[in-house]
């Protein structure tokens, strides 16, 4: 019979402050951009012991995550601050938020829609490709063409005319 194992020692939560690294994992992000966030002010404050070391506290990694969270939808650091203040904020309007998120928005679908032009440009340059043993490449000759702002080159203009839906 198997002697019974004694039950695992429970991990005490470290207490607050923490060491940066600490503070980071807790965060989900590295010691450095901990520092670097410090550095553009988005994190205030941050106390130190009497030998330098930074000291977060548990507000500290809170706002962390939500500068991590902001970052992972694609808010830049000026709307990114722009958050935190509101968030700090408690009489905020939510409809300053609502405004900073739904310009976001409206950035990232025009960021989409250009995104989705080049793929199209692309598609119809590859079409345009034979892909052999030539040396001739409608790819490269597109590429080196000057070209006026907004306008596409004669020979992936005419590729288009051809292509149903593009």
């Amino acid at each position: 019979m198997p002697k019974p194992q004694p039950p695992e020692p429970r991990s005490r939560p470290t207490p607050w402050p923490v060491a940066i690294g600490t503070a980071a994992q807790r965060a989900g992000i590295s010691a450095r951009m901990v520092r670097h966030y410090e550095s553009l002010g988005l994190l205030a404050g941050v106390g130190r012991t009497d030998s330098g070391y930074r000291q977060y506290t548990e507000a500290d990694v809170h706002t962390l995550q939500f500068i991590r969270r902001s970052r992972d939808l694609g808010f830049s650091m000026e709307e990114i601050a722009g958050l935190l203040t509101l968030w700090r904020d408690r009489s905020r309007a939510s409809s300053q938020v609502k405004r900073i998120a739904q310009q976001h928005i409206d950035d990232l679908s025009e960021r989409i829609a250009q995104m989705q032009a080049m793929q199209r440009s692309l598609q119809t340059l590859v079409a345009c490709c034979q892909g052999n043993d030539r040396p001739d490449c409608p790819i490269l000759d597109d590429l080196a063409a000057p070209q006026a702002a907004g306008k596409s080159n004669t020979a992936v203009h005419r590729k288009r005319q051809t292509l149903p839906n593009s």
